[in-house]
């Protein structure tokens, strides 16, 4: 049983059934982006994570679905699931506006991974270990980050 404080995201699952577990629907615009090195706050901040943004063949009249930003780098985090999927309430029907930008998702991105929300929780258990356990969770995250994620670009060149 979860903890009162954490609730499992509504917005990711519902949009999967809808469309299924294709990476962009049919019509829709796919961008990959180059890996994401701007965490700035430990587990994350050792390496660059890829992504990539999905919008709807109607964008902007309407969100994307599914999820618009999926990570491709494997990342241990209590709102990204194991498919890369991230709970975005900023990309659902109650919260899109037709004018909201890529820059807004992405900022929304980086500040989710940076400062996981115990309401945008896609794995339980990974939360639950990151408020009981806050030290084991941060080792895990680290050791994950060094497995998986691209080495950070040096700021200098």
């Amino acid at each position: 049983m979860l903890a009162p404080s954490i609730k499992v995201c509504p917005i990711i699952k519902p949009c999967l059934l809808r469309r299924g577990s294709q990476a962009t629907p049919p019509g829709g615009v796919g961008l990959r982006c180059p890996p994401i090195p701007r965490q700035n706050n430990p587990p994350y901040n050792t390496g660059a994570f890829r992504f990539e943004l999905t919008f709807s063949p109607n964008h902007p009249l309407e969100p994307p679905c599914p999820p618009c930003a999926t990570l491709r780098t494997p990342i241990y985090h209590p709102s990204v699931d194991l498919g890369g999927h991230v709970c975005q309430p900023l990309t659902t029907h109650g919260h899109w506006e037709p004018t909201t930008r890529a820059i807004q998702v992405l900022q929304d991105l980086l500040l989710q991974l940076d400062s996981p929300d115990p309401q945008r929780v896609l794995r339980p258990n990974v939360a639950r270990e990151l408020q009981e356990r806050p030290e084991e969770f941060r080792r895990r995250a680290e050791e994950h980050t060094r497995l998986h994620a691209e080495p950070r670009p040096d700021p200098r060149t």
